[in-house]
This record gives structure tokens, sequence and C-alpha cells, in this order.
């Protein structure tokens, strides 16, 4: 079985800063990491091949620095890395880098292609069905468990938040899944440091099935950021000192100033 892993890289810190031109996180200089979904959606794969067999490619965007989570999931466990970069690519909204993912699949011999449900760093969760829309096959998001495999479809659990479904997907298709559904392995180091050479391909938009240049980045991207600005920090205190019916009373009086608490 022939299995995709779509992975990304995000900043590791919540103390990013943005770009105020393009609207997009300024990355150079800011610790990142793989984004949490992928590693549900990495382990997955890798153990629906240990029940099945089959070969594990993991995918990414990003620049060359992505390499390096490309390689924590080899070390993991994936046979082989695709790193999808060029500067080309920058400045991608979802659209666009779900039709710069779907390009980079296309061509290639695959039956499931996995995502996390969404990223940190974006959380539109919109990335993996729009992959799909763009290679025209099936997908199903909220993924908990995969429950059957067969030559030509998968069973899924899916977390509805009201209700909990089974849906049965023919093959090829996507799965997007959710997070806590298992717990990912770490990274072996033995695997890493036994490996002779960088097993990562790096392609380019001139090696896509697509290469105009007019469908990826911010040309490729209907997605316009009209204004960006820092939130004002407004934080006010107020200290209440006394004894316990002392500080009870003056904060009943604050709260009934500030119309929190109506007379009954």
């Amino acid at each position: 079985m022939e299995l995709i892993v779509c992975v990304k890289q995000v900043p590791g810190t919540t103390q990013v800063e943005m770009d105020p031109v393009t609207g997009t996180l300024k990355r150079d200089g800011v610790s990142s990491k793989m984004n949490p979904y992928d590693l549900f959606a990495l382990e997955a794969a890798l153990t629906l091949r240990e029940r099945c067999g089959g070969h594990i490619t993991a995918l990414t965007m990003g620049p060359p620095q992505a390499k390096s989570i490309l390689l924590e999931a080899v070390s993991m466990g994936a046979d082989s890395a695709v790193l999808l970069s060029d500067r080309k690519l920058g400045g991608a909204d979802v659209l666009a880098t779900a039709y710069a993912l779907s390009q980079a699949v296309k061509g290639r011999k695959w039956d499931i292609l996995f995502c996390g449900k969404q990223t940190t760093d974006g959380d539109t969760a919109q990335v993996g069905a729009e992959t799909a829309e763009f290679l025209g096959v099936p997908h199903v998001s909220n993924v908990t468990a995969i429950e059957d495999i067969a030559e030509d479809h998968v069973d899924v659990r899916v977390d509805l938040d009201t209700h909990v479904m089974v849906q049965r997907l023919p093959l090829p298709c996507v799965l997007c899944m959710d997070r806590d559904v298992n717990t990912p392995r770490l990274p072996s180091w033995k695997r890493r440091r036994e490996l002779t050479e960088e097993p990562i391909e790096v392609l380019s938009v001139a090696d896509l099935p697509d290469p105009d240049p007019k469908r990826y980045g911010l040309n490729g991207s209907p997605t316009k950021v009209e204004r960006i600005f820092q939130p004002e920090k407004a934080a006010q205190r107020q200290m209440i000192y006394g004894s316990a019916e002392e500080t009870a009373a003056a904060l009943t009086a604050l709260l009934a100033e500030k119309k929190f608490l109506q007379e009954v």
C-alpha cells in the first residue's frame, strides 16, 4: 500500500511577527517544529503500514529548512520524503497551498493521503479537503481511527462532536486525522544515523505537472490580507485590601458599579 503523509513546519513559539505588507508570518530566525496534528497523521500511516505493509512518503511544502521535519519523519519510520520548495510558492494561502500539494502528488502511485486536521499556525482546517478536491478523490476530516482496510476501500471512524459515525471511502482518498487519536512514536536516532544518503527529493514549481507560476504563492492566492496590526494591551489592575468581609463588600460594590451584578 502506497501512503503519503503531508506534514508542515510550524513556529515552535507564539512569539512570532507578521509581515505588514504580505500579511504572512515572518519565519526567519524563529524556532520551528512539526505541526502536532501531522504527528498523529504520520503515526496513523506507520501503524497502517505495520498492519498491511507498503511504503510511506512524507511530503511538505516550505523553505529549504523544512528538510528538518522531513528527516524527523524519516527517523520516525517514513521510507522517503519530498520537499516542494520554491520562492514562487511564498505567501500561498490555503487554496494555493492545496493546489501545489495536489500537483506534487499527481503522477505518483498512492492509495491514501494522510493530513493533520489543521495546523497550529493557520488553524483553517481547509488544506486537506481542498487538496482532495484538486485531486478529484473523496476525503473525510475529524478521523479518529481506521476501522478496516481492503484493496479498494477504507472504513474510518469520524468524530462529528454530536455523534460518531463509521464512513467507508473508496481508494484513493484523503484522511484528515484528528488530535489525540494515537501516541506518536519518537524519532529513532539509530535509524537517522544509519541513513547512507539524504532520502529527500526536492521539487520546484518547474517540476510540477502544471508549472504556471500564476497558480502558486501570492499570485495564486485569492485570499488577501487587507490590514494587520498588533492588538492593544490595556490591562488594568485594582487591588482590594482588608478582611474577608471588607474585601467581599468592596468587590460586590465594584461589580455592581460595572453592571455585572443586579439587585434581586
